[in-house]
């Protein structure tokens, strides 16, 4: 009768000890309970008691959390159409107010976060140019908010660390596409107007440099044929000179042949001379 009565005994105790215990790994932190109402929060790693049947311990992961969202579209100050893609990171910092907000639900905290942080986005590049979107200061764009948005999340009892732009695209439908196109274009086409201008002048004065050289070269060339035909002709004389001084006869009847063969080169030539003439001196049969 005793044992029927000590088992149950016993079994109820182990319950109600393990009902009373639990335990908060590293990382984590924990509310307690009492009928719903929060009488502790903020615990943190190791063990902990409460009252069985009448309070309840929930956990929360207490570590830094991606909280992804859906590309959002917003227009610069030119009112020009941008495809924002984004994430934050954050983490539950008063368990208390995280409770009462969400229910302990995270998901519906990342849904009420992500209005919050869409529209800090929109105020910041609201007040920027397309260029100054795209380029690549989007870690100025992203954290200029982050006050604001910590602002509004401490209702949440979450704490965003940080607020990072994955990528900006221009919507396939936006007249933006076309505009950076035909932009890009003709700045492509000024940049080959001025490489073709500057080529075209480095040929001009190529061409000029050596259109002067050419002539400085035929002009020096001429100058030194002059001057070799010059010497030539004087040693010409030279020795013709030498040649007559050392004998008159044979000098004399060279430079006449050379007259008779400069007479009648063309073999058509006709000379009307008197017979004495001493131009046919060499021509007659007697000599």
């Amino acid at each position: 009768m005793r044992m029927s009565i000590l088992v149950p005994l016993i079994v109820a105790v182990l319950f109600t000890l393990l009902g009373s215990v639990f335990i908060v790994r590293e990382g984590h932190t924990a509310i307690v309970l009492n009928l719903g109402r929060v009488v502790r929060n903020d615990l943190g790693p190791g063990l902990h008691f409460k009252v069985p049947l009448v309070e309840s311990a929930r956990i929360f992961d207490g570590r830094l959390q991606v909280l992804p969202a859906q590309p959002e579209r917003y227009l610069t100050s030119e009112r020009k159409d941008v495809s924002v893609d984004f994430f934050a990171v954050g983490q539950i910092l008063d368990t208390r107010a995280f409770y009462r907000a969400t229910a302990g639900d995270e998901g519906i905290a990342v849904a009420r976060l992500e209005p919050i942080i869409k529209d800090a986005l929109r105020n910041e590049i609201n007040a920027r140019t397309l260029s100054e979107v795209v380029s690549g200061e989007r870690s100025k764009v992203a954290s200029a908010q982050l006050i604001a948005i910590n602002k509004a999340a401490s209702t949440l009892g979450i704490r965003i660390v940080d607020l990072r732009i994955k990528q900006i695209d221009l919507p396939t439908d936006s007249q933006v596409i076309r505009d950076v196109y035909r932009r890009m274009s003709a700045q492509r086409q000024q940049v080959a107007s001025k490489l073709r201008a500057e080529g075209e002048e480095q040929a001009n004065e190529i061409s000029s440099k050596a259109d002067r050289d050419r002539n400085v070269i035929l002009a020096e060339a001429e100058r030194d044929a002059q001057k070799l035909r010059g010497e030539g002709d004087g040693e010409a004389a030279r020795i013709y000179g030498s040649a007559a001084n050392a004998d008159p006869g044979f000098y004399a009847f060279q430079r006449s042949l050379e007259a008779y063969r400069g007479s009648f080169s063309d073999g058509d030539a006709v000379i009307v001379l008197d017979k004495d003439d001493p131009f046919l001196q060499y021509m007659r049969s007697d000599r």
